[in-house]
């Protein structure tokens, strides 16, 4: 192998004379190794011969090497020199502009600025850096005591930064308590770096408030102050499309760039300006072009825009002169109202709704409970004169018999017949009170085993008469209720139980249930059927046949299940067919 075949040419100057000077030692220990003997010494002659001439060989390509390096690490010297002199040049231009630039990185750190960026700040001055972040730097500037801006709207101005900044473009507007004013320019670089540039506007508002306030004769200044006091901002251009006139609102709605709105400026650089910020609802931006350049003769144009969160009505009209006049209205508090009478509405109509329901149900109950006073009134005026009849009838005989027993037959007659008047005006009384919602109960500790004597005396001459046990099983139990509807309650139960049992008995107990106590009233009758279970709590419902003053109206469990409702006791009915039912009041 020939030893130029170990360099590499596309080694680096550095490598290449790195092996070199391998190769050129290892043919010098190979020169200067002690022969074998006498008989080798002509082939150690050529050798040597030979090894001398590629020793000569390699120290060129060595030298060569050499000079190569050298060139390299000068041309390298002076790439490193121009460098620092572009930089440096660059510093020197950036402090030469007469506008304030900084160049943020795309992950949002500063890269660079000159002396003048925020000079109007001095506060945030010291850590304006390389490295720091862009919302650090909006953040700091949204705070500066120097920013002329209320406290309340300085959160709104941050966000609403960032998201200009988000956009990729922004051109806006800033004032400072010294009186200055700074046009704010973003742009996106290729690379996605930003580059924010601010520029003094000062001293052009001033010369632009002079240039108007020279420009202006009285007559301009009475239109000028006409449009200034309108609440729609207005831009008035002439026949060549040129900007003629505008009030202080226009600025406020659209934010168009202060070096624009001056007298002279076409309408398509303005609008340019201020379409990034605009979104619009029913037309776009080449239609609002194809008006403006339509002509004489344009017909009003009407659409919406939105811009910042605000929507803006634009009423555009033709002047005579061949101009046009466009007007910006901020409809905003009108749409939020709309949709707040909206939701009114809707909710209104829920109520409407839920009102009518209500009312409905009202009057079905009115329905029900005229239908029941008609009842009342029928079963009042035909069954209380059956007894008052009979009363009357046995009164008129003790005029005519002469009988002690006829006598006494007769009186206990009248008797029962006034008492079953006097029991059927009690049941009307009571439901009619329950119905009204007249009851006013008085709740306190009663005695179930009083009131259990109480009835005991009074139903066990009927239920002997009848042919049936009454039993009532001694209690000490003690309840919190309305004596006086817990004993109608009961009355009404047992009374039910006595004329619907032909045979056997029934039987009044008290059981206890966790906190809770259950009297129960049995009995053997005919029981009640699953289909019948609600129709018995009905007024004027009975199983057997129609209500009458003898067998009673049939108002008995109608009263029990309301005044159970007003007292909050709970009501239960466990019945058998032909075997008997269970009424149980839980207290």
């Amino acid at each position: 192998m020939h030893p130029s075949d170990l360099i590499d040419p596309s080694d680096s100057p550095e490598r290449r004379l790195e092996k070199m000077v391998r190769i050129n030692s290892a043919l010098m220990r190979r020169v200067e190794q002690p022969v074998g003997g006498p008989s080798s010494s002509f082939e150690q002659f050529q050798r040597a011969v030979m090894l001398e001439e590629e020793v000569r060989e390699r120290t060129a390509e060595l030298e060569e090497t050499l000079r190569l390096l050298n060139a390299s690490n000068a041309q390298l010297a002076r790439a490193t020199e121009d460098a620092q002199k572009a930089r440096t040049a660059l510093a020197n231009a950036l402090e030469a502009v007469q506008e304030g630039f900084a160049l943020f990185a795309p992950d949002g750190a500063m890269v660079l600025c000159n002396s003048r960026f925020c000079e109007e700040l001095p506060e945030i001055r010291p850590v304006l850096k390389a490295g720091l972040m862009f919302d650090d730097y909006v953040r700091m500037v949204s705070v500066s005591p120097e920013l002329d801006l209320p406290a309340e709207e300085r959160a709104q101005w941050q966000w609403a930064r960032m998201a200009l900044h988000n956009e990729g473009h922004a051109r806006f507007n800033m004032r400072f308590r010294s009186g200055t004013w700074l046009q704010v320019s973003e742009q996106k670089t290729p690379d996605g770096s930003s580059a924010i540039i601010q520029t003094d506007i000062t001293e052009l508002i001033e010369l632009e408030r002079a240039e108007r306030d020279r420009l202006l004769d009285d007559q301009a200044r009475m239109v000028r102050a006409t449009l200034d006091h309108m609440d729609e901002g207005v831009a008035i251009f002439d026949a060549n499309r040129q900007l003629a006139g505008w009030n202080n609102r226009l600025g406020e709605l659209l934010a168009p760039p202060m070096r624009l709105v001056r007298i002279g400026v076409r309408f398509d650089a303005l609008f340019s300006a201020i379409l990034p910020a605009l979104e619009f609802d029913d037309i776009d931006a080449d239609g609002v072009r194809d008006w403006v350049s339509y002509g004489r003769e344009r017909p009003p144009l009407r659409f919406e825009v939105t811009r910042a969160a605000r929507i803006l009505k634009v009423y555009a009209q033709e002047t005579p002169d061949g101009g046009f006049v466009m007007s910006f209205a901020d409809v905003t508090p009108e749409r939020r109202a709309m949709e707040l009478l909206f939701a009114s509405n809707e909710q209104l109509e829920r109520r409407v709704e839920e009102r009518t329901e209500e009312l409905n149900d009202a009057l079905s109950e009115a329905q029900r409970a005229n239908a029941t006073k008609s009842r009342f009134v029928a079963a009042a005026s035909h069954d209380i004169q059956q007894p008052l009849s009979a009363a009357k009838h046995f009164l008129a005989t003790l005029s005519s018999v002469t009988d002690p027993d006829l006598i006494r037959e007769a009186g206990r007659d009248a008797q029962n017949a006034l008492s079953s008047v006097e029991d059927i005006l009690d049941d009307l009384l009571a439901i009619s009170i329950l119905d009204a919602g007249g009851a006013s109960p008085r709740v306190e500790e009663v005695s179930v085993a009083h009131l259990f004597d109480q009835l005991e005396s009074e139903f066990r001459v009927a239920a002997e008469e009848a042919g049936l046990r009454l039993s009532f099983r001694a209690t000490d139990a003690v309840v919190d209720s309305d004596a006086a509807y817990l004993r109608r309650i009961l009355r009404n139960l047992i009374s039910n139980a006595i004329r619907y049992t032909r045979q056997g008995g029934i039987l009044v107990a008290v059981r206890r249930r966790e906190g809770a106590v259950a009297i129960q009233v049995f009995d053997t009758g005919i029981g009640i059927r699953e289909e019948d279970r609600r129709t018995i709590f009905q007024e004027f419902a009975r199983l057997d046949g129609p209500a009458s003053a003898a067998n009673g109206l049939g108002l008995g469990l109608a009263i029990v299940e309301r005044a159970c409702d007003v007292l909050g006791h709970r009501l239960r009915l466990r019945s058998v067919p032909d075997r008997g039912s269970v009424f149980e009041i839980i207290l």
